[in-house]
């Protein structure tokens, strides 16, 4: 990379969003396998589960996969910083902090888009991670509430938890309706408002804005890079993962990646052998690159053989061989 240009380059400048049930370390790794500088983030983990449960199980991931952040789910600060040194000693580049979620089950533990109307109190917790820990304490928000849809309610947010001294915000350009939308409406239905992203950079040029919602072309990357520090992609990364190929080179000024489709199947044909010594099934890993070979011929024959559970008590050399084969033979029942 042309070291005067990553110099200039905020480190948010491209990442792929947290997104529950998806970005696992085995998913992060696949990702990582075609950009090598866009940064990645975990599903957001709740802080109850780092503190009573099984924090290998949260925290571990892959060396390859940084520069990686943590995402935490909470809103207690004694709670919250005791996970950011988690964080911290793990390893992670970052900790975030969820304010967008707007499920059900979020908001019973008074956290994630709720705490939107408590900037309050999540300024108490964002000082209470950053008297914790030295890597960056960041916040991933909406833009408002319900139907409070007034550029000045996200402002007041910002400013106040800036106080506290976050310094990079993730601007989801939607608002969380708390009630009568499920999740998944609540990503499509609420307009989107990249003007309200926007006019936050303009109003706190110190701070690091990062847009994200609904962002699916380089293009729109690129534009959005004009008025906002960086650009968060979710489901387009995720659903068309060879989208990624491009960005190390067009966004980063690096060289042209070097592997192709062929080199990413393979080497993740790899991984998921060492990960089957530990006792992954290779299903849970193949489920995140059946996006790979989108839009090229034979594409939904290889989606098929990689999601056949007929072929789950196989070795995963055995269902890559299988995907190889001409559309022509079918895929057979294992031996």
């Amino acid at each position: 990379m042309n070291q005067a240009l990553n110099e200039s380059l905020s480190p948010w400048r491209l990442s792929v969003a947290p997104m529950l049930d998806w970005t696992d370390r085995h998913c992060r790794y696949f990702h990582r396998l075609i950009t090598r500088h866009t940064r990645l983030y975990t599903e957001m983990v709740t802080t109850g589960a780092l503190l009573h449960g099984d924090r290998p199980r949260h925290l571990d991931f892959n060396p390859e996969e940084h520069p990686l952040a943590l995402q935490l789910g909470g809103s207690e600060p004694a709670d919250l910083a005791a996970c950011a040194r988690l964080a911290q000693d793990w390893g992670y580049d970052e900790v975030n902090l969820n304010c967008g979620c707007p499920s059900e089950r979020v908001q019973r533990g008074a956290f994630g888009a709720c705490l939107m109307a408590e900037a309050d109190l999540v300024a108490q917790g964002v000082k209470a991670m950053r008297d914790a820990v030295d890597i960056p304490v960041t916040v991933k928000h909406r833009i408002g509430i319900d139907r409070i849809e007034s550029y000045d309610f996200v402002r007041d947010f910002v400013g106040a938890v800036a106080e506290a001294g976050c310094e990079v915000f993730i601007v989801h350009a939607r608002n969380a309706w708390l009630q009568g939308l499920s999740p998944k409406e609540n990503r499509e239905v609420p307009p989107l408002r990249y003007e309200f992203a926007y006019q936050l950079k303009r109003d706190f040029p110190g701070l690091t804005i990062v847009l994200n919602g609904g962002v699916k072309g380089d293009d729109e990357i690129a534009e959005h890079l004009r008025h906002v520090d960086g650009v968060m992609v979710g489901r387009q990364a995720y659903h068309e993962p060879w989208s990624m190929a491009r960005w190390d080179e067009r966004f980063f000024g690096d060289a042209p990646a070097e592997r192709d489709r062929a080199d990413i199947e393979k080497l993740m044909v790899e991984y998921m052998a060492r990960q089957a010594s530990n006792g992954v099934a290779w299903s849970h890993v193949a489920r995140h690159m059946l996006g790979l070979w989108n839009g090229m011929p034979g594409a939904r024959r290889w989606r098929q053989v990689w999601s056949d559970h007929r072929l789950k008590h196989e070795p995963p050399q055995a269902v890559w061989r299988q995907a190889q084969r001409p559309a022509a033979q079918p895929v057979s029942e294992p031996a």
